[in-house]
């Protein structure tokens, strides 16, 4: 059994930033990943010609019945790597009414590997929103708190964006230069202005190089090449991930010890102190059981994980699982809305095209609600925007000259906005172990109930109706509603953005974390993925749980070196 200062479970987005921020602190640290290790000169696909790839890349459908029915329902998931997502049939859960899709990573680096890299910033209305309209609770920290802690991950990160001045969007501080619209998107800009000055639209800040510091190119990161092979792993390390970034800036101390394949258990809490004394791991292969030891325990094992493994501990003294002393633990799941997606096209451009394929499109933040609330439901929604050319650059399959030919000739213009939208915590919403099934490593599964309230109804409904009312008035033709609310009211699905099952709050009775991610039961226990979330805002919520994850690594640090742990 050996002896850490700390240890941190999972090493995706979260858990990679607690790791580098405890190592360089001065901490030895082991950071346990219950996936396999990666290495980029075999593991990523990026480098790989077309022609290199079986069946353009595609899994086959006898793969996908087998091992990813959920997984493979992911545009980014593809032959060449589909050992970054962990199969559903080695980890099987159930969905209440089979309504939700849980998407996991399964390697060093976590979904920090594939995730879409969208990065923006809670705003202080939306630390505040809770108390104001009594959803939830009130969230412990404000915007002040948080402030110079987006700074600090910024910086590292590397965010492409511009400085728009926007309240319900605030600015970063270290912003690199930003990627570029398109014709299409700028039209739709400038009508925006004309027609809804109220809806802005910006160039969406994303976790790409477009001009690295010295900071960057000292970890072995380069320039983002606009390629769009993202989701294959990036060998440049342009686009933020653990691996690229987080993982190097830790090894560099020499304090962490990493070891994968290694699936975390349960916690065990000493019944006199109530603090963490053992975390049990089993080997991933073999399924032998080893325990570590330490002084704090960092969680970032994704909201779902967190939860399973929190109430896979339970013991006399916490019967219902520990850090739950609240009966808050599993509950307040939340995701973002989706199922509105309108798409038209546009005439002319047809002389103008773009370069490269940019990581990311515009974005018109909430302007619903905001300031002041005043309709007839809660909160509000962002719309990602997607911009392009059909018909070049591979969209059209076959062989020969005529395939040749159809990828040759770029098509018309169309773009899309697709709907983020801001659901409410709800008690109800819940994750639980389920009873008597298990995984192939005999771990109680996840029991995932999802379900939208009203309000989250009425917002996408409306959100969707703008969308159309937009795009119409904007004078745009062939109006498709690829995604209508009323054919996806099934659940929050598909955003891959789950959190609050773990939230932090104010008060003891009403929540499992302090304002520190610190556990109210356990001092020595953090959680820092997106358990922690009180509310999901619209915003896409990765740079939130890292500028958390920095914040509460340097507490727990000082309250170590102050003897207080």
């Amino acid at each position: 059994m050996a002896n850490f200062d700390a240890i941190v479970v999972g090493s995706g987005i979260s858990g990679g930033w607690a790791a580098k921020e405890l190592c360089e602190r001065g901490l030895k640290v082991l950071l346990l990943e219950r996936g396999k290790d990666i290495d980029p000169a075999t593991d990523y696909a990026d480098m790989a010609d077309p022609w290199e790839k079986k069946h353009f890349d595609e899994i086959s459908q006898q793969q996908l019945k087998q091992d990813f029915f959920v997984q493979g329902k992911n545009y980014a998931m593809k032959e060449s790597n589909r050992h970054f997502w962990m199969t559903d049939s080695a980890q099987p859960y159930e969905a209440v009414d089979g309504k939700y899709r849980w998407r996991r990573g399964n390697q060093v680096g976590g979904k920090s590997l594939m995730w879409a890299r969208a990065s923006y910033r809670f705003s202080p209305y939306d630390f505040e929103v809770n108390k104001q309209d009594g959803e939830g609770v009130d969230w412990p920290v404000r915007y002040g708190d948080i402030a110079p802690w987006y700074d600090k991950v910024e910086k590292f990160v590397g965010i492409a964006g511009n400085r728009d001045g926007l309240a319900q969007l605030p600015d970063g501080e270290h912003f690199l230069p930003a990627f570029e619209h398109t014709c299409v998107e700028l039209e739709l800009k400038d009508k925006l202005a004309k027609d809804f000055p109220e809806r802005k639209m910006i160039m969406g800040r994303v976790a790409h190089l477009t001009q690295p510091t010295e900071a960057h190119l000292a970890l072995g990161r380069g320039k983002c090449q606009a390629r769009n092979h993202c989701h294959l792993g990036c060998s440049y390390g342009a686009y933020f991930s653990t691996n690229a970034a987080t993982l190097p800036a830790a090894q560099k101390t020499g304090n962490l010890t990493l070891i994968a394949d290694a699936i975390v258990t349960r916690l065990i809490a000493d019944e006199y102190t109530g603090r963490i004394t053992e975390v049990q791991v089993m080997d991933a292969n073999t399924k032998a059981l080893t325990s570590y030891t330490s002084k704090i325990v960092f969680l970032n094992a994704s909201t779902i994980g967190t939860t399973l493994i929190l109430l896979n501990s339970a013991n006399e003294n916490a019967p219902n699982g520990l850090a739950n002393k609240s009966g808050q633990l599993g509950r307040n799941l939340m995701d973002h809305l989706g199922g509105s997606r309108v798409m038209a096209s546009v005439a002319g451009h047809d002389d103008q095209y773009y370069f490269g394929r940019r990581p990311i499109g515009g974005y018109i933040p909430r302007y619903r609600n905001f300031p002041n609330h005043v309709e007839d439901y809660k909160r509000g929604w962002g719309f990602q925007v997607y911009s392009g050319r059909g018909g070049a650059g591979g969209w059209h399959k076959g062989v020969g000259a005529d395939f040749k030919a159809k990828n040759r000739a770029p098509g018309g213009w169309t773009i899309m906005l697709d709907a983020f939208g801001e659901c409410l915590p709800r008690e109800r919403n819940t994750v639980t172990a389920h009873k008597t099934k298990t995984d192939s490593w005999g771990q109680p599964i996840a029991v995932i109930d999802l379900q939208l309230g009203e309000n989250d109804k009425k917002l996408i409904r409306a959100a969707h109706a703008d969308a159309i009312d937009m795009l119409m008035t904007a004078g745009f033709d062939n109006i498709v509603e690829n995604q209508k609310p009323e054919d996806n009211m099934d659940g929050m699905s598909g955003r891959i953005h789950e959190m609050g099952t773990a939230r932090m709050g104010r008060d003891p009775k009403t929540s499992v974390l302090n304002g520190w991610n610190q556990s109210h039961d356990i001092p020595n226990l953090f959680i820092t993925d997106g358990s922690f979330m009180t509310s999901s805002a619209v915003q896409n919520p990765s740079l939130t749980y890292m500028a958390f994850s920095a914040r509460a690594a340097n507490h727990a640090a000082d309250l170590l070196a102050a003897g207080n742990l």
